[in-house]
Parts: structure tokens; C-alpha cells; sequence
């Protein structure tokens, strides 16, 4: 039998894999199920982002899994640290969720955000949708808008803004 210490070695080798990868997967805050896109360039790079024709919307969720015979964006905000998602990472996943809906035909149930501590599972309910969609209204009239004052609810993003130098109403 000297081929079974072989196949133990295999055997011993296949399991250590798996649980690394395992390690990884929950590292990275991804969900069971198959990787079938990738905006991370750590894995692969993106042939395309997605995009609807019909909603003039196109973007690169950080991962799209396919679980339960649904796609289901995830987005990773690895230096993010908070006790609740924020409205604004919340938007962008129902935004993905959307454009995985007009992909695939099939709107996803739910969405991940992963923070660098927390996983948060959102919901992509109807109200959510039409609250994008009502976003995505207002920020097509503030394009069309000749003049549009600065949004100034956080001056700590005002402090980093690239706009600052030329600003006439920081508040940082």
C-alpha cells in the first residue's frame, strides 16, 4: 500500500485549503455561495460593470453572489466602523440590487455591507427600491440645476473635500 500515505497527504492537503479559504471567505464578509463577479482585484479583474439602459445607472459592486438561485450584491467598506450601516452605503447597495435585477431578470431578496467589524444583511424591500429610485430623480434635477449649493451636514467631509480651495461657504 504505498500509495496510501499519498492519499492521506491529499486528503490532509484538500482539507487545509478549504478551511483557509473558508477563513477567507468569512474574513471578506462573504455570504455561502458562488463568487460569480469580482470588483476587488484581488481575485480577478471585472470584464464590465454592471448597467441599465432603463434607469441610466451602471456600477461595480465589490462581489456578486449567487445564493439560493439569486444574485446578491455585497459591498465591503473594509476601513468602516459603525453601529448601524449608513443611508448612504445602504443607497449604493439598493443601487446594486437593482442593477443585478435588470441583469439577471430577478431581483435579489437582500444585500450585504461589511464594515470592518460588522456584517449588515439589508433588506432590498420595495420601499427601499422606490426610495433609490426617488434619489436617483433628484440627483438627475441637481445635474440639470445651472447652480447647486453645497451640501454641508458633515463638516469633517467638508474638511476633505477637493473642492475646498475654491470653496466660498466651507465650513472647515
Amino acid at each position: 500500500m504505498p500509495w496510501l500515505p499519498l492519499a492521506l497527504f491529499l486528503a490532509l492537503a484538500g482539507l487545509a485549503l478549504f478551511l483557509y479559504s473558508r477563513r477567507q471567505r468569512i474574513h471578506a464578509g462573504l455570504p455561502a455561495g458562488e463568487v460569480v463577479y469580482a470588483d476587488t482585484g484581488a481575485w480577478q479583474r471585472c470584464e464590465r460593470p454592471l448597467f441599465s439602459a432603463r434607469y441610466g445607472l451602471s456600477g461595480k459592486p465589490d462581489y456578486l453572489v449567487k445564493e439560493r438561485g439569486r444574485m446578491v450584491p455585497v459591498e465591503v467598506k473594509p476601513g468602516r466602523t459603525a453601529p448601524a450601516p449608513y443611508e448612504g452605503d445602504i443607497l449604493q447597495l439598493a443601487a446594486y440590487c437593482l442593477l443585478a435585477e435588470e441583469e439577471y431578470g430577478q431581483a435579489p431578496r437582500y444585500g450585504y455591507l461589511k464594515y470592518r467589524q460588522q456584517l449588515f444583511r439589508i433588506e432590498y424591500t420595495a420601499a427601499l427600491r422606490a426610495r433609490l429610485l426617488s434619489e436617483l430623480a433628484g440627483m438627475r434635477r441637481t445635474f440639470a440645476a445651472r447652480d447647486v449649493p453645497p451640501s454641508h451636514d458633515e463638516p469633517q467631509r467638508c474638511l476633505h473635500c477637493g473642492h475646498r480651495e475654491h470653496c466660498t461657504s466651507r465650513l472647515a
